[in-house]
């Protein structure tokens, strides 16, 4: 290395010319062209500051029937939730996970929210059982509502009241 560094090159020089490389690399995104346009999942561009359960699922699901499905998914989560911004919640749903018959997408929709859809989950058939598990936020005391899409489009929903002693998301 001793040797390297007596030629007319420098370690500072090196560094240097290493650094400007780094910061071109970074900055090649910006210089090749505008950023393009993101895009999200569904119809997110009609979605509002705050938002009726309704149109949440209306949004979601359109017109399509959702049916009682609370023989087939199990909902844990508390009764009383001390504290609104950290509720967990465990959802299973009771149906085979193979590729003529599994649960495609499992929603988390929470009716006293300002925004009602907590989260999606999109499944699989590789991943054995129909389970997922999450904390939400809970803006106060309502209905929290599991609902499994099949992959043949069938809708199945469990909702259970869950009381909120403090506040979630609004204080």
């Amino acid at each position: 290395m001793q040797r390297w560094m007596q030629g007319s090159v420098s370690r500072r020089a090196v560094l240097r010319a290493l650094g400007l490389l780094g910061v071109a690399a970074a900055a090649a995104p910006f210089l090749v062209g505008a950023p393009g346009v993101a895009s999200g999942q569904g119809n997110l561009g009609a979605l509002q500051p705050e938002e009726k359960v309704d149109a949440t699922m209306k949004r979601l699901f359109g017109d399509r029937a959702i049916k009682d499905g609370s023989s087939m998914i199990k909902m844990e989560l508390p009764l009383i939730a001390e504290n609104g911004s950290v509720v967990p919640i465990t959802v299973e749903v009771q149906s085979p996970m193979t590729s003529a018959t599994y649960v495609k997408n499992i929603y988390i929709i929470s009716d006293r929210n300002r925004r009602p859809m907590n989260a999606k989950f999109t499944l699989s058939p590789e991943m054995g059982a129909a389970a997922i598990g999450a904390n939400l936020r809970l803006n106060e005391t309502g209905d929290v509502r599991a609902i499994a899409e099949m992959n043949d489009g069938t809708l199945l929903m469990a909702k259970r009241e869950v009381k909120v002693t403090v506040g979630g998301c609004g204080g």
